[in-house]
C-alpha cells in the first residue's frame, strides 16, 4: 500500500487513516484543524485504498450504491496496516511495549474507513479508535459488534444530523445504528462520546476526521 505521510517533530503518537481521492484532497485542512487543537506532536500515515467497497468491509454485502458489491478485505487491509505501523515506529525509535504494541497509535476514518476502524477496534487494542461518520448501517455489522469485545480503550464516533435523511433506505437507519453502536460501547466500559456535526454525510469530512483525532490524543 502506498502512503501519505505528514510529521511534526518527535512525534509522540501515531495515527493511521485509509483514505481514498477526497479523503486526500481534505488532507491539509484536517492536519490544520488537529494542529490548531492540541500541542502534543503527531504522524499522520494517510493509507491510499484502491478499491474502497473492497478492502474496507470485513464480510460481503450487496451493493448500495450503483453496482459495485461490498467485500471482505478488511482483514488483509489491516494486516497491511500493522505492518506500516510497524515500519513507522522502527523508523522513530519508540521502544514499544511488548504488552501493548499499539498504545501509542490511532486508528481512524471517515464514512467506509470508519466502519473499518471499529471492525479493527474489536482485532486489535489500539491506543484509540476514530470513526467519522461510520457506515454503521452495513449490514449484520450491529450483530457482530453485540457479540465482539472492544480492545480500544477510546472510541470517538460522529454523525452528521441530517445524515439519516438518506433516500437510501439502508442509510436512513444511520440515526438509529449509530446510537446503539454508542450504548454497545458503554456498556463494556469503552471510553466513548458521540458528536453530532451539522450537514449531511458529504460535508466537512476533514475536520469531523480531525475533530475525532484531537478527541482521543487528548484521552491518550
Amino acid at each position: 500500500m502506498t502512503t501519505t505521510i505528514i510529521s511534526d517533530d518527535n512525534p509522540q503518537l501515531l495515527l493511521l487513516q485509509p483514505v481514498d481521492s477526497h479523503d486526500l484532497e481534505e488532507l491539509e485542512t484536517e492536519v490544520a484543524y488537529i494542529r490548531s487543537h492540541t500541542d502534543v506532536p503527531f504522524r499522520l500515515v494517510a493509507v491510499h485504498i484502491r478499491k474502497w467497497n473492497e478492502e474496507l468491509t470485513p464480510w460481503p454485502a450487496p451493493p448500495v450504491f450503483g453496482k459495485i458489491p461490498f467485500g471482505d478485505g478488511a482483514e488483509g487491509t489491516l494486516r497491511e496496516i500493522l505492518k506500516i505501523i510497524d515500519e513507522q515506529q522502527q523508523q522513530l525509535g519508540w521502544k514499544v511495549d511488548p504488552s501493548a504494541p499499539l498504545k501509542n497509535v490511532i486508528l481512524g476514518g471517515y464514512s467506509l474507513a470508519g466502519l473499518f476502524a471499529l471492525w479493527a477496534g474489536t482485532q486489535e487494542a489500539f491506543g484509540g479508535i476514530v470513526s467519522a461518520s461510520p457506515s454503521v448501517w452495513y449490514r449484520d455489522w450491529l450483530s457482530f459488534a453485540t457479540t465482539h469485545p472492544f480492545l480500544s480503550a477510546h472510541v470517538y464516533l460522529s454523525l452528521g444530523d441530517r445524515e439519516h435523511r438518506s433516500k437510501t433506505a439502508i442509510m436512513a437507519t444511520v440515526n438509529d445504528c449509530i446510537n446503539r453502536q454508542r450504548d454497545l460501547l458503554v456498556a463494556q466500559g469503552v471510553d466513548t462520546i458521540l458528536e453530532m456535526n451539522p450537514g449531511n454525510h458529504f460535508q466537512d469530512n476533514g475536520v469531523r476526521t480531525g475533530k475525532g483525532f484531537v478527541w482521543a490524543m487528548k484521552r491518550m
